[in-house]
């Protein structure tokens, strides 16, 4: 009896470290896991100061407001994503991938940099106030928004270049390098989990954007808080930028070289250059492509006309630059700790109900928080009593439902939005993934989101105001939560052809 009690013991403590073990990514994934989610925390910390640093910028800047931005994405983001996808395009032909890398991310720092330490404190001098009151008393009133963008030219420079990192090293460069050293099976078990780091980097970034706000508050009179503030934020997104340099440089010393040992060669495919009119025409003429672009451009365009109906709401709030960006770095934070859970969640998601569910949640969840909060603002006086109930007031519930509601987006964004856009580029060749992927992730976000933006302009210009337009941006939100649902739908019957052509080998793509 005791012989078996002690072999019964033995064997439920070799279970345990045997279900441990497999949980535990063996080392050769480590090799690659464990400095792709350094990279990507790094990447995530450096886009949250960064998105909550230019929009204190540009809306608390003089004679502006959150009115600018669907003028910002449309005129000056998306011209600047057109060109930096001919430039991308041009160093792809040239240049070895990892030479792109490092050329891409240089000037990023470079500039943050330079702004934190020249500009912003030249800003008197640089931005054009005098000019631009002359052309405002001669212009119409709707001319107001535009000219804000000249009188702050830096600061809307700034905000371009804030969302060209998110684009540009997060969407392009590092999934783009992520999907060249990971396998479609280390995709589907660990890109869901990739966010998880990342989004620790949400939190830490939302709170120390949030004592540096509180910092600047306790600075001597007479001091340019706001200057002092600016060094230190950038200061941490130059420190962020440099672990991912570092990192990626030892991927490509020491890992890189390793997998390119272990991979069976394939017949190597003559590249061929083409054209930004050729790459257009290549990308239109493929459903599959033209289907990622669909989930992309949806994406963007849904959440910006929730998103600056919010932050217009959100500076009648709080109106002081500090208190702003305090709730930034909070609502920051919260976004990390929804995620994280999501992320969890993800992983679940994605090994129980494929990725075609993975795909449709964060449609559908966007499509009903962003109809949530439109309703609560279209039928505010129907909700007044319940506000006044609960202490507080109409705007301040209509702040906390938007930020809820951006949380709960981006969160799916973030866990199962990305993931599923990311291993959709996976079966592709390496044209299409190269040339496909710079043309979606560079042009097709920003000109989702300049679309969301002309939508409003157009409507400000018709009805008179964007909460007039209010009722009308609850049509188009439905309408397009409904085609994106259509194309994630088609999107994922392709998909899972391609993975079945994959897996069967360079043998059945021949003789197909």
């Amino acid at each position: 009896m005791v012989d078996s009690s002690a072999a019964s013991d033995e064997k439920g403590k070799a279970g345990l470290f045997d279900k441990i073990k497999s949980i535990v990514p063996p080392l050769e994934e480590r090799k690659k896991l464990i400095p792709l989610a350094l990279m990507f925390f790094a990447i995530l910390f450096n886009y949250t100061i960064l998105r909550d640093t230019k929009d204190v910028l540009m809306v608390t800047a003089p004679k502006s407001g959150a009115e600018v931005i669907p003028f910002i994405k449309t005129y000056v983001n998306l011209p600047a994503a057109i060109g930096f996808t001919a430039i991308y395009s041009n160093l792809s032909d040239r240049m070895e991938q990892k030479d792109v890398f490092y050329t891409c991310v240089w000037p990023f720092l470079a500039f943050f940099s330079m702004f934190a330490l020249v500009i912003y404190p030249n800003r008197t001098f640089l931005h054009p106030h005098a000019l631009c009151d002359v052309l405002g008393a001669a212009l119409p009133a709707g001319f107001g928004a535009p000219l804000a963008i000249v009188r702050n030219w830096s600061f809307a420079v700034f905000y371009v270049m804030a969302e060209m990192w998110g684009s540009v090293v997060a969407s392009l460069l590092f999934w783009g390098f992520a999907n060249e050293v990971t396998t479609v099976e280390e995709a589907k078990k660990y890109y869901p989990l990739f966010g998880l780091f990342a989004n620790v980097a949400l939190i830490f970034s939302g709170q120390y954007v949030r004592w540096v706000s509180g910092m600047r508050a306790s600075l001597a009179p007479g001091v340019d808080a706001w200057a002092v503030s600016l060094r230190y934020l950038m200061g941490a997104v130059l420190a962020g930028g440099g672990v991912v340099l570092a990192t990626f440089n030892h991927m490509q010393k020491n890992v890189v070289p390793t997998l390119a040992k272990n991979k069976v060669k394939a017949p190597k495919k003559k590249k061929t250059k083409m054209t930004m009119k050729e790459s257009a025409k290549f990308l239109v003429s493929s459903p599959y492509i033209r289907n990622l672009a669909m989930l992309v451009i949806s994406y963007g365009m849904c959440i910006n006309i929730v998103e600056v109906s919010w932050k217009a709401k959100l500076k009648l709030a709080f109106p002081n630059p500090n208190a702003y960006s305090a709730f930034m770095g909070n609502f920051s934070s919260a976004t990390g700790v929804v995620t994280l859970v999501m992320m969890l969640l993800g992983r679940t998601i994605f090994a129980k109900f494929g990725w075609r569910v993975a795909a449709l949640v964060t449609p559908i969840n966007l499509g009903i928080t962003g109809l949530g909060f439109f309703a609560l603002s279209i039928f505010s006086d129907f909700f007044a009593p319940i506000t006044a109930a609960l202490g507080t007031t109409p705007l301040m519930m209509a702040v906390f439902v938007g930020a809820a509601q951006n949380i709960l987006s981006k969160s799916a964004k973030y866990s199962l939005f990305d993931p599923c856009k990311e291993m959709a580029y996976i079966p592709l060749d390496q044209d299409s993934k190269t040339k496909g992927k710079a043309a979606i992730d560079v042009i097709g976000n920003p000109l989702g989101k300049s679309g969301g933006a002309l939508i409003q302009q157009i409507l400000i210009f018709g009805v008179g105001s964007l909460g007039a337009a209010t009722p009308y941006l609850a049509v188009i939100l439905t309408a397009l939560v409904i085609s994106w649902i259509k194309s994630a739908n088609s999107l994922a019957g392709q998909f899972n052809t391609a993975m079945e052509v994959n897996d069967a080998g360079p043998e059945a793509t021949a003789a197909a």
